[in-house]
């Protein structure tokens, strides 16, 4: 095979048409309105942002500054990085209404291998966001528990903590504490230490069942869990107002335009999610009117939400006393409110229970996108016969979340998340600039508005802010280079061949056919 024609295989695309002629014949059950699809929206985006990480992007971590409360500029930001890439998730979006979100659009408009790593990416922005997302939960279910101290034993309150972290954090928990780590946990043969994430594991397995019985099942179960939330976090916005001191709010920016910058860089992980709509298109009834609806509305109503709870929470607390784990929490506690303190920790596990619920619709979505054009093996794109839903992938997804839980790093993650999620997001406002150029006169049913200005405006955006945190994260800036290094690797051994074989049993199948018309001729 000649450089040339490899090439040429890497850069085979799939048309706008030849996608939505697959798409119709897709047997997923189209059941999704636009309410059902905000309700995602909001479900997947307001939880983890506003319940745990808001506390970090304040308060800075052991590899960058805080914003302070200056973090509303920070959240701006931020929200100015997502509207430019969801205009452009709303263009693509309507006018290609198929399941797997940037994957398919890459395919579109970049060919096979470019639609193989953004893929390979968003694997990053849902499954692996996903262990940060049930390690959140856990630590509100163990706040959660200790409420009923008076009630329950206190190995049920206080349960212990090799069996709601990961053993590393215990590692590190025993480190920082000078303790001896045999006294922490079980070892097996003295030498393995057992920590098990065991609510993180249990929430997993339970949403996974979930998902299995079906999409619209799952989002009426997301509708309760976002109806809880939305309550629990306007009450806070109403009952904190009355304890605002404005003093609070000096010095506004206590770490200059560093600590706003790496404030958007972190709070930008609470936002990420808006895009898990579009991985549901197959699954909506009118997706080239709601789509749009459903991507923009969910922006603009957790953007207002985001902003007040803040405002709030930097003018109850001061600044040195804002709570990393469980900020909105700790803040009654800290005004007396330690009634309203529980009530909100289980506000905080419905919103993460919905994250959790979404992050794991968008990753089967996108995986069934990928196994069905050939990425991976035939067998895993099964829909149950009863619920038609990939049944086998939201297993593999479920479990993979479960035994990455046991040994991921929770900020590490975070991070990777993040990086993830704007490379994706640079690619989609690439895509559109490409499909304005090849296929102008395609029916776009929403136009990005001052394109390419805003599609470019776009690129720059999450460009800049991801290569500004690099110099910070060093960490994570490491580890998602040869995250894209394994994919490579995956697509060279696998699924490059798996491509190529389809195309050959197609030809075969087209010379078959020309023969047997030759022959009755």
């Amino acid at each position: 095979m000649t450089f040339n024609s490899i090439l040429s295989n890497l850069l085979t695309k799939k048309s706008p048409d030849e996608l939505i002629a697959i798409s119709k014949k897709s047997e997923l059950k189209k059941t999704l309105n636009v309410f059902d699809l905000i309700v995602i929206g909001i479900g997947a985006v307001v939880g983890t942002g506003i319940f745990t990480i808001i506390g970090s992007a304040i308060q800075g971590g052991p590899e960058g500054v805080g914003a302070g409360p200056a973090i509303i500029v920070s959240m701006v930001l931020a929200v100015i990085v997502c509207v430019f890439s969801a205009l452009c998730y709303s263009e693509i979006a309507a006018m290609i209404p198929v399941a797997g979100s940037a994957y398919t659009y890459t395919y579109a408009t970049m060919g096979e291998f470019m639609a193989w790593m953004v893929g390979w990416i968003l694997m990053l922005e849902y499954a692996i966001g996903n262990i940060t997302v049930a390690s959140a939960w856990t630590g509100y279910f163990a706040q959660f528990l200790k409420g009923f101290k008076h009630i329950l034993p206190a190995f049920v309150t206080n349960f212990p903590m090799w069996l709601r972290n990961d053993y590393r954090y215990m590692f590190a928990y025993c480190d920082k504490f000078g303790l001896d780590p045999h006294t922490q946990m079980p070892f097996i043969f003295d030498k393995i230490p057992v920590a098990i994430n065991l609510p993180a594991i249990f929430i997993v397995l339970i949403l996974t069942m979930i998902l299995v019985k079906g999409v619209k099942e799952s989002t009426r179960f997301a509708s309760i869990m976002v109806g809880v939330n939305m309550f629990m976090i306007v009450s806070f916005i109403l009952v904190g107002a009355f304890y605002v001191k404005p003093e609070n709010w000096t010095p506004f920016a206590p770490n200059g335009f560093e600590g706003i910058f790496m404030g958007a860089f972190i709070i930008f992980f609470a936002y990420i999610g808006f895009d898990a709509i579009s991985t549901t298109a197959e699954e909506t009834e009118n997706p080239q009117r709601d789509l749009p609806i459903a991507i923009l509305g969910t922006l603009i109503i957790c953007t207002i939400l985001y902003v007040l709870v803040a405002l709030v929470l930097t003018g109850t607390v001061p600044l040195h006393h804002i709570d990393t784990q469980a900020p909105i929490a700790h803040a009654m506690r800290m005004i007396g409110k330690d009634w309203f303190a529980g009530l909100l920790s289980i506000g905080a596990l419905c919103a993460l229970t919905s994250v959790i619920l979404i992050y794991q619709l968008g990753t089967t979505r996108i995986l069934y996108a990928m196994s069905r054009d050939r990425f991976l093996p035939k067998s895993l794109r099964l829909i149950h016969k009863k619920y038609r839903t990939p049944h086998v992938l939201t297993w593999i997804s479920g479990i993979v979340v479960m035994i990455c839980a046991l040994f991921m790093d929770l900020s590490i993650s975070a991070e990777l998340c993040n990086f993830g999620t704007f490379t994706s997001f640079i690619v989609i406002c690439i895509a559109v600039l490409i499909l304005r150029k090849t296929d102008p006169d395609r029916p776009r049913p929403f136009r990005v508005p001052f394109s390419p200005l805003f599609p470019i405006l776009g690129i720059l955006t999450c460009g800049g802010l991801m290569v500004y945190s690099m110099k910070y994260l060093t960490t994570s800036s490491l580890y998602f280079p040869l995250w894209l290094l394994m994919g490579v690797l995956i697509y060279v051994g696998y699924g490059y061949k798996q491509k190529r074989l389809e195309e050959n049993v197609k030809q075969s199948r087209v010379s078959k056919i020309a023969k047997l018309e030759k022959i009755e001729k």
